[in-house]
């Protein structure tokens, strides 16, 4: 009969489930038929240890944009470098979708963590300069408060009875925790991918409070294509059987969907170009055999080529990692993301003024008397003037500048891949635009090469590295 190793995997891993009685603790995925292909970085992602990592407890409601509030919160964050007296040097690192607050390694975790070699003296976020905050993304699963933490009206986890977040929901949380930290204001605000959609709305939000923006891989209104990519994982997981509406905690998880709605997602993290240097038309080397009987080739209708292994080993590696619920509302709310005026208006949300003071100088510079003027020394390294106005300008830009207004007196840095498919060039470009139409003179803003598509933020250490140590420092 038919042989489907790549069906019955799923039943194995069911059944491995079945036999843990439903322990929280993740269950590790069984090995494949499918093995990885090691012939290209990859970046570390990893349930963190609740030893390894602060914890900060909102007890009073949070006001939501999509809902009246949230009860309370609890936010896991972790902390590099040293906080200096006047609490002056702090950046807010925030991450992507399914990321944890383990950005890099410390002493109480000292495995690597997802931005591990641009965190450190002397790196993008030099410890020897910047005190760098990062925390699991409100409606996470890695010690913040999301879907499977428990509603303290119930005691239950929450699962779909939570509600709708938007990334501004997200931003204000964490400002909750910087108030806590006594921390008034930030150098930067740093992120990629969804943590540049933060990046910025935390640059919106509060303008006096943040001192610089950096945005990489992301972008200011979610396009339809974007949409379409998550709306595609989102559909398959909650096909999953197993997802039961999203209450699931007590019975099986849908490690079947949220495999599949990780290959989904792991192919608009990197690109074609890549794919096609590092795995070609290559087939696993076990089918490479053939007999008299069928002296070609018998193609297998599971994993054969390796991009379809490396696929399979991706989903099979995350599906038992991550919340399918929080992946779900994470991944909406990046749906939901749109600066333009109107949006914004929509959801009434207050358009701040941009900020008055002047932006910070580096601690390398404001130490100095001789220090340059503010306006001078921002002015004369912005790029600003180096990317011609767009000749085809989308219909929307206008209303894009109008809401982008808080950030006209902001320095920025936005980055973009040529190669990325999921948060494609035209939409920094756009990004920087729009800043630009609003009399922002200090818009810093490059184009990458190569061919690691949007996980260029994670593993392009020279170029992304540089381009942000440079801006900060």
């Amino acid at each position: 009969s038919p042989s489907f190793p790549c069906v019955d995997a799923h039943a194995a891993r069911e059944s491995r489930i079945l036999a843990s009685s439903f322990s929280p603790r993740p269950v590790q995925p069984a090995a494949t038929s499918s093995s990885p292909d090691n012939s290209g970085p990859e970046t570390p992602y990893a349930r963190p240890s609740p030893s390894s990592y602060k914890t900060y407890h909102h007890s009073s409601p949070l006001p939501l944009v999509y809902a009246s509030h949230l009860p309370e919160f609890d936010m896991a964050y972790e902390t590099w470098g040293t906080l200096s007296p006047a609490k002056d040097n702090v950046i807010l690192l925030h991450t992507g979708l399914s990321a944890s607050s383990h950005a890099a390694s410390t002493e109480l975790n000292t495995a690597e963590g997802w931005w591990e070699k641009f965190i450190g003296p002397g790196k993008a976020l030099d410890t020897n300069q910047f005190f760098i905050i990062c925390t699991n993304v409100l409606g996470g699963c890695y010690g913040t408060t999301g879907p499977s933490s428990p509603d303290p009206r119930t005691g239950r986890p929450y699962a779909t009875r939570f509600p709708v977040l938007s990334v501004f929901d997200m931003v204000r949380a964490q400002f909750h925790l910087l108030d806590h930290l006594g921390i008034e204001r930030l150098y930067a605000s740093v992120g990629s991918s969804m943590g540049a959609m933060q990046s910025l709305a935390a640059g919106w939000l509060f303008p006096e409070r943040v001192g610089k923006v950096v945005s990489i891989s992301g972008t200011a209104r979610s396009s339809p294509s974007a949409i379409a990519m998550r709306f595609a994982q989102r559909s398959v997981l909650m096909a999953d059987p197993n997802w039961n509406k999203g209450f699931y905690y007590d019975g099986l998880p849908p490690h079947t969907g949220m495999k599949l709605a990780r290959q989904i997602a792991t192919i608009t993290y990197r690109s074609g170009p890549e794919w096609d240097q590092r795995f070609g038309r290559q087939t696993r080397p076990e089918t490479q055999t053939t007999d008299a009987t069928h002296p070609t080739r018998v193609p297998a209708l599971c994993p054969d080529f390796l991009i379809e292994t490396y696929l399979d080993y991706q989903g099979e590696q995350f599906c038992l990692k991550y919340d399918a619920n929080s992946l779900i509302y994470i991944s909406k709310a990046m749906d939901l993301f749109d600066m333009t005026s109107s949006s914004l208006r929509s959801l009434k949300l207050a358009s701040p003024l941009p900020r008055s003071s002047p932006p910070p100088l580096p601690p390398s510079l404001a130490s100095r008397p001789s220090s340059p003027n503010h306006s001078y020394y921002h002015s004369h390294l912005s790029h600003s003037k180096s990317h011609p106005p767009p000749t085809n300008p989308p219909a929307h830009l206008p209303d894009l500048a109008e809401g982008l207004k808080p950030l006209a007196n902001t320095p920025v840095l936005i980055l973009g891949v040529q190669s990325d498919i999921l948060f494609p060039v035209e939409q920094q470009r756009e990004v920087a635009d729009a800043l630009r139409m609003t009399g922002n003179q200090m818009v810093s803003y490059y184009e990458l090469g190569g061919v690691w598509g949007h996980d260029t933020f994670l593993l392009d250490v020279q170029n992304v590295g540089g381009a942000i140590r440079g801006f900060l420092a």
